[in-house]
């Protein structure tokens, strides 16, 4: 086996072993027993665990970006909220793992690449997309980041309870995704203030 083959090989292998018992709950021990090679070889590679950690977060990561931004190719704002929600989904369910890896608490010293930065990142760019839409339909922009966080947020936790449930299938927890997102932002207040009662029918 190469060394570039050895390094994927030990990077699949943490993969399941962090996403089965998360970083704490793992050793380099175990990384090795499960590779069937010594512990300096993973040394050797990466470092450490952390550095083995690190490694996995950041590909994860940029999976799951990558996914999101490939499928926001929608124009109008509906479909991008459909889209999102379900590339989030079909990541949830083609890379198990990953997304277990990602919404376990990230050690002390990662400043970056746990569940809420991927979050953030993907906050960002729903940001840009609905301060057009804001701009256009005369609200203020500068909210965008505060629904954007809400958007994503609301998915992203629905995201970690779908991940044990499974159920309902991925198509309909998206719809009902988007039919709660899409139906609070088209009734959206410019101006909206607490204490209003809504008008009885």
């Amino acid at each position: 086996m190469s060394s570039a083959q050895r390094r994927e090989q030990l990077i699949m292998v943490a993969r399941r072993a962090f996403a089965e018992r998360g970083f704490d709950g793992t050793s380099v021990e175990e990384i090795a027993a499960r590779a069937k090679v010594s512990k300096p070889v993973v040394y050797e590679h990466f470092g450490g665990k952390e550095g083995m950690y690190a490694v996995v977060v950041d590909r994860e990561v940029r999976a799951l970006l990558d996914r999101i931004t490939k499928a926001l190719t929608g124009g109008h704002p509906r479909e991008l909220v459909e889209q999102a929600a379900l590339a989030l989904l079909d990541y949830i369910e083609g890379d198990t793992d990953g997304f277990r890896v990602l919404v376990r608490d990230s050690p002390v010293m990662s400043g970056s690449g746990n569940f809420s930065s991927v979050f953030n990142d993907v906050a960002h760019q729903v940001e840009g997309i609905l301060g057009k839409q804001f701009k256009e339909r005369g609200f203020d922009p500068k909210l965008a980041e505060l629904y954007a966080q809400a958007l994503v947020g609301m998915v992203g936790l629905v995201g970690r309870w779908w991940l044990e449930v499974r159920k309902p299938k991925k198509e309909a927890v998206a719809a009902h995704l988007v039919n709660l997102a899409w139906n609070g932002l088209h009734n959206l207040e410019t101006k909206p203030k607490l204490g209003q009662r809504p008008k009885q029918d």
